[in-house]
């Protein structure tokens, strides 16, 4: 008689809310072997009951679940490296001139380096999370990263950064759902988070605005300089280029007889640069260094969407690998609003995600001549 395969183990990032807790609920009941962790993250001293990620209210709520599935439960302490790799990346790309987005790096680094290496050491063959995403495995063995069929909770965006070696061992129980239905579920398998409400801000800054985070922290940042048209007349002092963000209007203290707006922020004259509403408009961009989810570069240029914000809407593009793949230009079919350096633009077709890489800069192409110029450029680096 054969003996009966034991069942996978899976580590379950938990977080005390309700995605993680329906996560952890789902795979017990599919008959996994299932272990709860939450990452003990960086907060300032002084501020950890208000660190959206793990508080103490979080902790006890998570604890409960695990008790109330009757799973292992652990806190694994990454503060430090955290602190490291997250919020000193995001001290940088603010030094840069650019607007990041924190969430990337600790996906990249956090979750799917620290936690699932913890996971690894604990024995288990997968770490699953609360994403709103899905996985589809090829004929060959790879993995693809898909849209979750929620257009309102889709977060393949943040995802973008994950490699072949990390989703051979993911799993997104929630892909395939609603948020609707994981409340619902929660409801109804009576787990004591189901009600709990959700939090949009960066979990290290404890609800701050980041404004006063950096002046806190990184003061050398702050450093008065002009604004400036595009044309380069002096109109006003900014108060330290890591205070705006692209497309900004309010704040500017301005009176030029029109509405203005952040345009542009140049580090190295420490410059903020302004305009009116039309100028913030653009039609292509450059982006890098790119991450080939599939570590596979398509041939020549090929058509596909391109999502420039977490939030927005992936809208129609060219897209010209170049340097052997390393960089992208993205030629839009119609100019989007606001193309921040520092955000990531990630790639579709359809509901199949790509990859993604940092926005670079962005790029003005209007006419027809000028897209096949930069077409051109694009194709030949």
């Amino acid at each position: 008689m054969a003996a009966t395969q034991a069942p996978a183990t899976v580590v379950v990032g938990m977080s005390g809310g309700v995605d993680s807790s329906v996560t952890a609920a789902l795979l017990v009941r599919r008959g996994y072997r299932v272990i709860g962790v939450m990452l003990r993250l960086w907060a300032e001293p002084g501020c950890e009951d208000r660190n959206r990620c793990c508080t103490p209210e979080a902790m006890f709520a998570a604890q409960r679940v695990a008790a109330q599935l009757g799973i292992p439960f652990y806190v694994y302490d990454v503060r430090e490296y955290f602190y490291r790799t997250v919020v000193q990346a995001f001290f940088k790309g603010y030094a840069q001139g650019q607007t990041p987005n924190p969430c990337l790096v600790c996906n990249a680094q956090v979750r799917w380096g620290a936690l699932l290496a913890y996971a690894q050491a604990l024995g288990a063959d997968y770490l699953a999370t609360g994403h709103y995403a899905r996985l589809r495995r090829l004929p060959d063995g790879r993995i693809q990263l898909l849209r979750g069929i929620d257009p309102q909770k889709d977060q393949s965006y943040v995802l973008s950064v994950l490699n072949q070696e990390q989703l051979q061992h993911t799993l997104f129980p929630l892909g395939e759902f609603t948020k609707a239905q994981v409340r619902r579920m929660a409801e109804e398998w009576g787990l004591p988070v189901a009600h709990r409400r959700e939090s949009q801000d960066l979990c290290f800054l404890a609800g701050e605005d980041y404004r006063s985070f950096l002046a806190r922290h990184r003061p050398d940042l702050i450093r008065p300089g002009p604004i400036v048209t595009p044309e380069g007349r002096v109109v006003g002092e900014h108060q330290g280029l890591a205070f705006y963000t692209i497309g900004q209007r309010r704040g500017l203290g301005l009176r030029l007889g029109f509405p203005v707006y952040v345009l542009d922020k140049d580090p190295e004259r420490n410059v903020l640069v302004v305009g009116p509403k039309e100028m913030r408009k653009k039609r292509a961009l450059l982006a890098g260094p790119m991450h080939w989810i599939l570590d596979e570069v398509p041939a020549g240029p090929f058509r596909g969407e391109v999502q420039i914000r977490y939030r927005a809407k992936a809208v129609p593009a060219t897209i010209y690998p170049m340097d052997e793949g390393r960089t992208i230009r993205v030629v839009f079919d119609e100019p989007v609003w606001d193309v921040t350096p520092g955000q990531r633009a990630v790639v579709y077709q359809g509901e199949v995600c790509l990859g993604g890489a940092t926005i670079l800069r962005a790029e003005d192409v209007e006419t027809p001549s000028e897209v096949t110029a930069s077409a051109q450029a694009g194709v030949h680096g």
